[in-house]
């Protein structure tokens, strides 16, 4: 039993919302680039796939690393929300996407980056309790981050 309890717990970034909102995201790309134009299947259909789970992907990996560091990759979560939104928009004006799939993407991407915020802010209180250094993002800060 105890084996059980420690595999559980092994994996901490499992535990926060942010990372389960961010695989719903993926997810989400990529059920609406599968109807993309074959054209589109290498490029920015790829693109926007390989943004959308860099996302998960980042708050995982940088999960692992000491605060400091795991901000650096919470950043890098926030840089991968940018080009989500830019190859959005990109895909509207082509037409690949409709104007309310855009704005449902982007509805994800502000709480993604609103949840990001708040966990770089929760971390950097905890490093340093009396100075708090405000994100470019970091509109609510008292989101809640659990599952």
């Amino acid at each position: 039993m105890e084996i059980e309890k420690s595999n559980n717990q092994f994996f901490r970034f499992e535990d926060l919302r942010l990372y389960h909102k961010a695989i719903d995201y993926a997810c989400w790309v990529h059920s609406n680039t599968e109807l993309f134009p074959d054209s589109e299947k290498n490029g920015l259909s790829a693109k926007f796939m390989n943004a959308a789970q860099s996302i998960a992907i980042n708050i995982a990996e940088g999960s692992a690393r000491n605060k400091p560091q795991f901000i650096i990759f919470l950043k890098m979560a926030k840089t991968s929300i940018r080009e989500c939104l830019v190859i959005s928009s990109i895909c509207q004006k082509l037409n690949f996407l409709s104007e309310m799939s855009v704005e449902e993407s982007k509805n994800t991407l502000i709480e993604l980056t609103r949840m990001i915020g708040a966990l770089i802010n929760s971390l950097q209180r905890c490093e340093r309790p009396n100075e708090r250094v405000r994100d470019d993002d970091d509109y609510n800060a008292d989101i809640d981050l659990s599952v």
